[in-house]
């Protein structure tokens, strides 16, 4: 009994967007005779829903230069300077770069030491840097643990 109720409602989102498909292709099919009124409202609510694609994509685009900023820390810089988004993301890369650097100073500095401290910072900052990438591509903006904390691009 559980299956079927779980397939049903499996099965009842595909149908609604099936059914979206068909009327989207319908409304492109159509000719469209109407008054000036409604011919004003039909352009109105497409030119809206032009703007909502262009916006996902445009959203996509920042997710997509925020997770390269792990990278190079200024791509979003570069691309999106207006995007906060891009620049949240810049600024953590930014502060695990200067970790990193901190981390192979310390580590070539101290000769015993070192080598753990290199091991240990290196598999620190790939965690890091796995979160980062993982937040920016999934449109999130949580800060790094332990060093995110800090803002330096504003």
């Amino acid at each position: 009994m559980n299956e079927m109720n779980q397939s049903q409602q499996e099965q009842e989102p595909q149908e609604e967007v099936v059914e979206e498909h068909a009327e989207m292709q319908e409304a492109k099919s159509t000719p469209v005779e109407a008054t000036d009124g409604e011919s004003r409202q039909k352009q109105a609510a497409s030119g809206q829903a032009g703007q909502a694609t262009e916006a996902e994509e445009d959203l996509e685009k920042v997710k997509m230069m925020a997770a390269l900023a792990y990278l190079i820390f200024f791509i979003p810089l570069l691309t999106n300077p207006e995007s906060r988004f891009g620049k949240f993301h810049a600024n953590q890369s930014l502060l695990l770069l200067i970790t990193w650097l901190v981390i192979v100073v310390a580590s070539s500095i101290l000769p015993v030491v070192g080598i753990v401290l290199a091991t240990l910072g290196f598999i620190f900052v790939l965690l890091l840097f796995v979160m980062g990438i993982m937040n920016a591509v999934n449109g999130k903006a949580e800060r790094l643990p332990l060093i995110g904390g800090y803002d330096i691009i504003k």
